[in-house]
């Protein structure tokens, strides 16, 4: 009992002395260095979209991870560590629907992507062409196809 309250004193002696010798410390000097501000690790079934979208509200930033952190494409794996920058925030841009045809037949080396700044004036509308078409995955469509593109 007298070795155990003895063993309660010591370490009660040293986080004490810790805690006094942490009031003398002081700070260093701040640098010009950029600092991050936030870190992400990545988790099963995330992409740089998600990842965006929980970070800044918005999908579109998925480019600025992908920048603040040199990745060569949009791969990323489980437990990776990614950057979160400070960025605007990234909203679509509306234009004026200048779609003249309801219908429009996928040629050689079209993606949705491509259709859709050809006829919308807007990437982003691949989105709305792929759900009018169902089509599960936009990186499938095949020369001779017709899209219905919605007005």
């Amino acid at each position: 009992m007298a070795l155990g309250a003895l063993v309660v004193l010591i370490v009660g002696v040293l986080v004490v002395n810790y805690f006094k010798d942490k009031k003398a410390e002081t700070l260093p000097a701040l640098t010009n260095q950029a600092v991050s501000t936030k870190e992400h690790i990545v988790v099963k079934g995330e992409t740089l979209w998600s990842i965006a979208e929980d970070a800044f509200g918005s999908g579109y930033n998925w480019v600025d991870i992908k920048s603040a952190n040199n990745l060569p494409n949009d791969k990323i794996e489980i437990g990776q560590k990614l950057t979160i920058p400070e960025a605007e925030i990234k909203k679509p841009t509306v234009t004026e629907n200048t779609i003249s045809r309801d219908s429009y037949t996928v040629q050689k080396g079209d993606s949705l992507w491509k259709i859709a700044v050809k006829e919308y004036g807007n990437g982003y509308k691949w989105t709305t062409i792929a759900k009018a078409n169902n089509i599960q995955n936009p990186n499938l469509i095949y020369s001779g196809n017709v899209l219905k593109l919605p007005r």
